[in-house]
C-alpha cells in the first residue's frame, strides 16, 4: 500500500547529475573542439615552443575531460605541434630555422600547385562566382595603414586566403597537408617575423595571386604563389644572416599551464 502511495504522489529517489559517459567523452565534436582550441594556443604562443604542458590543467582550462584532451594532444603529435613523453608529459615542439625553412620549402612545391588547380576549376567554372569574390576580399583583408600592423589580423587573413585557394583547388588531400605547414609556418610568424610585416606587399602578392586565380590563368596563379613563399623565404635567411640571434625563443610568460619535467 505505502509503494502505491509514493508512486501516485510522484515521490522519488532524488538522484544528482548524472556522470558523462566514456562514449560522450570520446564524440567527435568534442575531441575536435579540444584539438582546435589546444591548437589554436599553440600558434598563438599561449602555449610556448619547448614548454611542458600540464594535461589536468589544459582540461580545466579547456573545461573539458581528460579523453577528448587526450586524443586531440595525440592527433597534435601526428601533426608535429607537440611530442607526448613517456613519464615526463607533452612538450610543445620548438621549430628551429632549419625546420621553418623546410616547412617553406615544402609549401613552395605544395602551395604553387594549388594555386593552379583552384585556377583551372575557376577556368572550367567550377567554382560559385561568389567564392571567388571572398578569394578576391581575403587578398587585401588587412589593413595596410595601421601602425603598427595588427599582428593577429595579419595571420588570421593570411591563413584564411591560403586556406581558402587551396579548397578552391578541390584537392582535399593535399589541401589537409598544405594546412599543417601553413599553421606552422604561423607560429614562426609570432616568433621571429612580426617585426618584419609588410602589409602592402602581403596584400599586393595576395591580390595577384586572386587575379591570376579569377582568370583561370594556371600558370601565373601557381608563379604569383611561388613567388610569395619565396619572399618569405628569402626573408626569414636575410634575418638569420644578419642578425642569428634574432631567432631565438623568448622568454616564456605563461605559467599556469606549464608544468617542467619531472
Amino acid at each position: 500500500m505505502a509503494k502505491q502511495s509514493r508512486k501516485k504522489t510522484g515521490q522519488t529517489k532524488a538522484t544528482g547529475p548524472k556522470p558523462v559517459s566514456k562514449k560522450a567523452e570520446q564524440s567527435p565534436s568534442l575531441v575536435t573542439q579540444a584539438y582546435e582550441e589546444i591548437k589554436e594556443r599553440i600558434l598563438m604562443l599561449h602555449f610556448l615552443p619547448g614548454q611542458y604542458l600540464n594535461e589536468a590543467a589544459i582540461c580545466s582550462n579547456l573545461n573539458l575531460g581528460r579523453t577528448p584532451v587526450h586524443l586531440a594532444l595525440q592527433r597534435l603529435q601526428v601533426e608535429g605541434l607537440v611530442e607526448i613523453l613517456p613519464r615526463k608529459g607533452i612538450v610543445v615542439q620548438p621549430d628551429s630555422f632549419a625546420q621553418i625553412i623546410k616547412i617553406l620549402d615544402s609549401r613552395l612545391t605544395v602551395e604553387p600547385e594549388l594555386a593552379r588547380g583552384a585556377a583551372r576549376r575557376a577556368k572550367m567554372g567550377g567554382v560559385d562566382p561568389s567564392v571567388l569574390e571572398r578569394l578576391k576580399s581575403l587578398a587585401t583583408a588587412t589593413d595596410p595603414k595601421q601602425n603598427p600592423p595588427d599582428i593577429a589580423a595579419f595571420t588570421v587573413n593570411d591563413r584564411r586566403f591560403h586556406q581558402e585557394v587551396a579548397l578552391l583547388s578541390g584537392n582535399t588531400e593535399m589541401s589537409e597537408f598544405a594546412r599543417r605547414l601553413h599553421e606552422r609556418s604561423t607560429r614562426f610568424w609570432y616568433l621571429n617575423l612580426w617585426q618584419t610585416i609588410d602589409v602592402k606587399t602581403s596584400n599586393r602578392q595576395h591580390a595577384a595571386i586572386a587575379q591570376a586565380v579569377l582568370a583561370g590563368d594556371e600558370d601565373a596563379a601557381a608563379q604569383q604563389m611561388r613567388e610569395h613563399i619565396q619572399a618569405v623565404r628569402d626573408r626569414l635567411e636575410k634575418i638569420q644572416h644578419n642578425s642569428p640571434n634574432a631567432l631565438r625563443r623568448p622568454s616564456d610568460p605563461f605559467g599556469p599551464l606549464v608544468s617542467p619535467p619531472q
